[in-house]
């Protein structure tokens, strides 16, 4: 992960998963929904087909943390990663620390797929619970690994993994606060907003440390660099407001369409049938006008 391809992966797909997530939370609120995703039905009531049964969002995570795993080891191609510790090295000492901190962090998160898949396509009942669990488990890991990941870095790169620290500990909290009160619309928001942040700002990373739109690399040691880091950040916080409010006002005027829709099922254009005769057709027309008014 320590390229720029490394953070890239990670911030889009954590985007990607943030506003989809942020349409769910719209719909679910504009409806007056109960539950964010209602229960699964019991197994035996579902189609036996595969796809059927297999999560989609379990089997994404499964694939892109899987990924990440295999590039941290084998990218570029030609390399090994996969040793832990130096045995020709009379020391013994640990190597390649950095790429074993995130294979740790795609692992978890590798699981709260797995546990995703078990509990919807495998067992008889879905296990909510158990797999709010295992995500606030590969979220709770991510910060320890995240606050670890501090030693022997530059002022920049710890200032920079600081203020991501910070919306990762909330998403946290609010995961581990939603395995035993579910279901909590300001739950959803908080969560989204703090999701859109999480990768933006991943996503600002890579433009920080490995693209500066200037062409000079930020300089650790100037006061003025560091302070702009927070400037941003926050700016992130506002932007992340901004986009889910934008997805909320475009999901608002979908829904408000397709309701209109279904409301006035007779606004729809019809195909006049031939088969009706001439003394049927002159009756649907007087009851036409009868009904606008006489008009």
């Amino acid at each position: 992960m320590g390229t720029l391809e490394g953070h890239l992966l990670p911030g889009i797909c954590l985007l990607l998963f943030s506003l989809h997530y942020s349409v769910m939370v719209s719909l679910a609120l504009l409806r007056g929904q109960r539950f964010l995703k209602p229960p699964l039905t019991p197994k035996e009531k579902r189609g036996h087909r595969w796809w059927q049964l297999v999560p989609v969002e379990g089997m994404m995570k499964v694939a892109i943390s899987l990924t990440g795993i295999i590039t941290e080891f084998f990218y570029p191609p030609g390399v090994n990663r996969m040793m832990m510790v130096d045995w020709e090295d009379p020391r013994r000492p640990f190597v390649f620390y950095d790429n074993w901190y995130h294979v740790t962090m795609y692992g978890f998160f590798t699981l709260s797929g797995v546990v995703d898949i078990v509990s919807r396509a495998c067992q008889a009942q879905q296990n909510v619970k158990l797999e709010r669990a295992a995500e606030a488990l590969a979220f709770c890991v991510l910060v320890l690994l995240m606050a670890c990941h501090l030693e022997n870095k530059g002022t920049l790169e710890v200032r920079t993994h600081l203020l991501f620290v910070a919306p990762t500990f909330l998403v946290t909290l609010v995961l581990t606060i939603e395995v035993w009160v579910p279901d909590q619309p300001t739950l959803w928001v908080l969560k989204a907003w703090m999701g859109l942040v999480l990768s933006t700002w991943m996503l600002q990373l890579c433009v920080l440390m490995y693209v500066p739109p200037s062409g000079q690399p930020w300089r650790a040691e100037n006061p003025g660099d560091l302070a702009f880091l927070l400037i941003f950040f926050c700016w992130h916080l506002g932007f992340g407001a901004i986009v889910l409010a934008a997805v909320y006002g475009l999901c608002s005027l979908w829904h408000h369409r397709i309701s209109s829709w279904r409301e006035v099922p007779r606004a729809k254009y019809q195909l006049c049938p031939r088969s009706y005769s001439s003394e049927e057709l002159e009756k649907l027309g007087t009851e036409a006008v009868l009904q606008d008014g006489g008009i």
